[in-house]
């Protein structure tokens, strides 16, 4: 473990202790998968926090996570998330831009990435979660994306149609051992499949997972860095070969 990993375990430990010791909910910034792998490992080992996490919708990668509980601290209060809906001023005239380059001009602003969530695609709009802080000064200060000029306004709610497309697929597989999923669904050699797990490159609901052997469980939702996301649905039958034939959702690259 490095160094800014140690860093990061003790800022969200100090975030639990925050939270019971005053009796308030405290909340980190957006997470990567592998610092919310970090949260776990601290979990495993103070397993008594309270705790509840979200990214703003479902299906969000980079998530905030809240410290404390209504049943401990009597009293709800919301993720400081919002959708912020990044829109062409005129659309015949927009470019195709792309998920880097909404996140290019939004870095440009000098916004820190840890305020900013995922970045969801859908008709030539962008829809961005972001903590409630930045959200003002994104949608007074971002006016443009490369040579597109763009409109921002802050949602209420996020709209169905932005949400990341779920195409089902089935798998002809030996077993369900997560590597030979991985290289199946993405048609890479077993080696190349192992080499993601060495690489600590597969994350499967949030956690790091290193063992190339995992069996997938149903409903875990499978994240590989380069490649995308899936999510595992569940056996169908097994063939008559004795192979396993399996349902897997495709995540759309949307975010």
């Amino acid at each position: 473990m490095t160094d800014e990993d140690i860093f990061i375990q003790k800022r969200l430990q100090d975030l639990s202790e925050q939270s019971y010791r005053n009796n308030h909910y405290t909340f980190t910034g957006f997470l990567t998968l592998a610092e919310q792998d970090l949260f776990y490992q601290l979990l495993s080992r103070q397993p008594g926090m309270e705790y509840t996490i979200s990214g703003g919708s479902e299906g969000c990668e980079r998530c905030v996570i809240r410290f404390g509980s209504e049943e401990s601290l009597g009293y709800e209060e919301p993720f400081p998330i919002v959708c912020v809906e990044i829109a062409p001023a005129l659309k015949k005239f927009a470019e195709d831009l792309g998920h880097r380059d909404f996140l290019g001009a939004l870095m440009h602003l000098g916004i820190d990435r840890s305020t900013l969530g995922d970045i969801w695609l859908s008709d030539g709009k962008a829809y961005l979660f972001c903590l409630a802080k930045v959200s003002s000064y994104i949608v007074e200060n971002l006016t443009k994306i490369r040579h597109t000029a763009v409109r921002c306004r802050i949602l209420e709610e996020v709209p169905e149609h932005s949400k990341p497309q779920v195409t089902e697929e089935t798998l002809i597989v030996s077993s369900l051992r997560l590597d030979g999923i991985i290289a199946k669904l993405y048609h890479l050699s077993r080696s190349q499949s192992l080499l993601l797990f060495r690489e600590k490159k597969v994350f499967v609901d949030g956690r790091c997972m290193e063992n190339n052997s995992g069996i997938c469980k149903e409903g875990s939702i499978v994240s590989v860095r380069g490649h995308g996301r899936f999510v595992y649905q569940g056996l169908i039958h097994e063939t008559k070969k004795g192979n396993l034939s399996i349902q897997i959702g495709r995540y759309g690259g949307t975010h």
